[in-house]
């Protein structure tokens, strides 16, 4: 007889509790806002004279004082969900049709609720920043948050983020110095010819067969002009073209993602699309616009503060720690890591299902072990004055 693994537990905690109540409100970037008065009104019932708040758009920023503080830690936690239609096997599904916390936001923001919570109840000598950030699926609220005002006195001296893992067990940390996530675009190409009856062809320019052969040649970028022993990857992930099946299609829009390990690398994929579609122009007699939408910065993880977590994750047994390599992945964590020495780790959960599935089910257990891993990882940092 075989069981069925279920994700849910069976008596949640008050974070457990919180991260179903996140996962029915999932909001688009910057219109996080049931999500931004939900966490206010967490943090506004804890004792008041531990710590400050701010707002910033549909984010929130909230200042931990320390006992005698030093220097300031930083943890951030993304908000928004995704436009996916749910289909897990939830009680507590998404009551927004249409879109669905499909990324892990809903286990972030619980995590970092219970961290900051431990810290008001439990203060230790330095500050800590936390930052609830919106807009991380698009169109990127990393940058101009960190360039806020908000946020200019309360910047950290060391940040960190999680971010969950299908595929890694319960209890487990995955990460590694450098390089983790990839360089990330946005791609919008938009084809413009002539449209006509389908009984006459010849009097007409098809954007559906001219977006057909540029999603092909697209592809030759990456494995004619990319260096094998780099990474890069250009995905389609939508084409819209015509109107009706006996109408030629004067219009097409292609939609899609560019990811590389290196900034140069994007520069020149860019370059490449630019030339690619400036010939099309010319053989296929329409017009095409690039719109590169959305542009995220590599999630560096940096070598000293990272070798130090990895190492105090295996000396304190915390969890089970995994070095692994770096992945195609795009999170605008990497501007806050731009400028603040920090890093970001994997946090398994466990589900066949993988990101941005309309049937993940994380393992809800990850949630209290994440809150005491970080709290004890901060508290180690504080102590020992690392």
């Amino acid at each position: 007889m075989t069981t069925t693994k279920t994700s849910i537990v069976a008596d949640p905690s008050p974070f457990v509790s919180i991260r179903r109540e996140l996962h029915q409100i999932p909001e688009p970037g910057f219109a996080e806002f049931k999500t931004q008065q939900y966490l206010l009104h967490y943090i506004r019932s804890l004792p008041a004279d531990r710590y400050e708040i701010r707002t910033w758009r549909t984010g929130i920023l909230v200042s931990v004082k320390g006992t005698n503080p030093v220097r300031r830690f930083g943890y951030r936690a993304d908000m928004d969900g995704l436009p996916i239609k749910e289909d897990t096997g939830y009680a507590f599904r998404s009551t927004h049709d249409g879109f669905m916390h499909a990324c892990g936001h809903d286990m972030h923001m619980a995590i970092g609720l219970g961290v900051l919570t431990h810290f008001v109840q439990h203060p230790i000598r330095d500050d800590i920043t936390f930052i609830f950030q919106p807009a991380e699926e698009g169109p990127g609220g990393a940058k101009p948050m960190l360039e806020s005002e908000e946020l200019k006195d309360w910047m950290p001296d060391q940040i960190v983020a999680l971010h969950v893992a299908p595929e890694y067990p319960v209890g487990t940390i995955a990460t590694k110095p450098g390089i983790l996530f990839a360089n990330t675009s946005e791609l919008f190409i938009d084809l413009t010819g002539k449209g006509g009856h389908a009984a006459f062809p010849h009097l007409a320019n098809d954007m559906v067969i001219t977006a057909c052969q540029l999603v092909g040649q697209l592809q030759t970028i990456i494995s004619r002009n990319v260096n094998p022993l780099d990474s890069a990857v250009i995905t389609i992930g939508k084409i819209d073209g015509g109107t009706k099946q006996n109408i030629i299609a004067e219009t097409a829009r292609l939609e899609g993602t560019i990811r590389t390990l290196s900034a140069e690398t994007m520069a020149l994929v860019k370059s490449r699309i630019e030339s690619l579609t400036a010939g099309m122009e010319t053989s296929y007699n329409c017009k095409i616009d690039i719109d590169y939408g959305a542009n995220y910065r590599q999630v560096f993880n940096h070598e000293e503060t990272t070798r130090e977590f990895m190492n105090w994750v295996q000396a304190s047994n915390a969890m089970n720690l995994i070095e692994c390599t770096e992945a195609m992945t795009g999170e605008d964590f990497g501007y806050f890591l731009e400028a603040i020495p920090g890093f970001m780790f994997w946090l398994g959960v466990d589900t066949p299902y993988g990101l941005h599935h309309a049937k993940i089910e994380p393992d809800e257990r990850a949630v209290d072990l994440a809150i005491a891993t970080i709290s004890d990882y901060f508290t180690w940092k504080s102590e020992s004055g690392q």
